[in-house]
């Protein structure tokens, strides 16, 4: 029932433009090149061999889907572009272009399945396979690794790029434009989980162990700005995010602070290496360490970081127990459990296979049994054994 309900709710999500406005053909060479969709076929400006490689990746669910990777030769990243649900790579290409020479970054963009020149119908677990098909891409044919890499997700492609960057522990970035919580909560505010939801990014952003940067107009009527506030306030390692102000949902590459925002960011990324980064997980850890440890022992005195419940005396609320069956030993009485204040009380452990503390003075009555030998007198029901010992003496 949650698959049907799942495909249902893929048929809201994704618009595929209709026709697509490309179309791949094959060269003289055997090498694939990208020509326009209309009557004249002519090929994409600027889409030479030289600087466009197109590319068929075949993914694990059996689809063929088209990718666009643009070179740099002066780039030290690579850029992995998911874009959103209304568009294909013939109306991205312009964008690439800029992204590639603003930024100094080589530039992966791919169409999901059903989308521009690809096979197959569009869905959330296709485009899962689709962007690790192109991953893959990169690493085997480019010997890219994900140090190098920078995932970019727009809308709904914010959904396939945190999947992949859950996957990844070491990648150099993420770059989240107008990324969606999940599908659900893009058409209404809700605030718990449903069998039919998509891209759950609320639900992976925490899973995502490099920076992360934002960007969302503050009018987006699409999908609202809360939805990129809260991505980022979950993140583990956010970077400073950039709200446009009075940018919607398609036009924030029109505003200058988009491009210089990411330039800064992409900057800052280069800089950052794999032992910066693995001092920073190392502080992070020793920082939670510390926290657990200092929450986790409050006792004075405690040889290990065993925490036990242990009972407290009635007659002295000031007393401090030990936390580890080894500080036992430091009572002196032989059956007694370590207190400050010896001699305020007597915590005696009645039952030699009962291993449970009762009081003799006034919580005796509390445990009338033993739940192995079943005595009324063997362990913490024992007012009646203290008063015949009594009357003996």
């Amino acid at each position: 029932m949650g698959c049907l309900l799942s495909q249902l709710a893929a048929k809201f999500a994704f618009f595929p433009p209709s026709p697509s406005t490309y179309r791949i053909k094959k060269r003289e060479d055997g090498r694939l090149t990208a020509v326009t969709s209309s009557s004249t076929e002519t090929p994409i400006p600027n889409a030479d061999g030289s600087s466009m490689e197109v590319l068929s990746i075949k993914t694990k669910r059996g689809n063929k889907i088209v990718a666009f990777y643009l070179k740099n030769p002066y780039a030290r990243l690579t850029l992995l572009y998911s874009h959103g649900n209304a568009a294909d790579l013939g109306q991205l290409y312009d964008l690439f272009v800029q992204l590639k020479l603003n930024l100094r970054v080589n530039v992966m963009g791919y169409d999901y399945s059903g989308y521009g020149a690809s096979s197959g119908k569009p869905s959330e677990s296709n485009t899962y396979a689709d962007i690790e098909a192109v991953y893959q891409c990169l690493e085997t044919e480019y010997g890219v690794s994900q140090e190098d890499v920078i995932l970019y997700g727009q809308s709904v492609g914010s959904g396939p790029t945190l999947h992949l960057a859950s996957k990844l522990p070491r990648l150099r970035g993420v770059v989240l434009h107008s990324a969606i919580l999940s599908g659900l909560r893009v058409l209404c505010h809700v605030k718990f989980k449903c069998c039919c939801d998509i891209y759950k990014n609320i639900n992976k952003i925490r899973k995502v162990k490099c920076p992360v940067l934002v960007i969302h107009g503050t009018e987006d009527d699409v999908v609202n700005w809360h939805h990129g506030h809260g991505l980022w306030k979950m993140s583990r390692e956010p970077y400073e995010p950039l709200w446009i102000k009075g940018g919607g949902h398609c036009n924030l590459e029109l505003f200058p602070d988009y491009i210089r925002h990411l330039c800064r960011f992409i900057h800052e990324m280069e800089k950052v290496t794999t032992v910066t980064r693995l001092r920073k997980i190392r502080q992070n850890l020793q920082c939670r360490r510390r926290s657990w440890t200092s929450t986790s022992v409050s006792t004075s005195c405690c040889c290990c970081m065993i925490k036990l419940r242990c009972p407290r005396c009635p007659k002295c609320p000031d007393c401090s127990l030990p936390s580890c069956p080894a500080c036992w030993a430091k009572c002196p009485g032989c059956c007694r459990l370590s207190c400050i204040k010896t001699n305020c009380c007597s915590w005696k452990l009645r039952c030699p296979r009962f291993w449970r503390p009762s009081c003799c003075c006034k919580w005796g009555s509390l445990r009338q049994k033993c739940c192995f030998c079943g005595s009324l007198c063997c362990c913490a029901g024992g007012k009646e054994r203290s008063n015949r010992e009594s009357t003996r003496e």
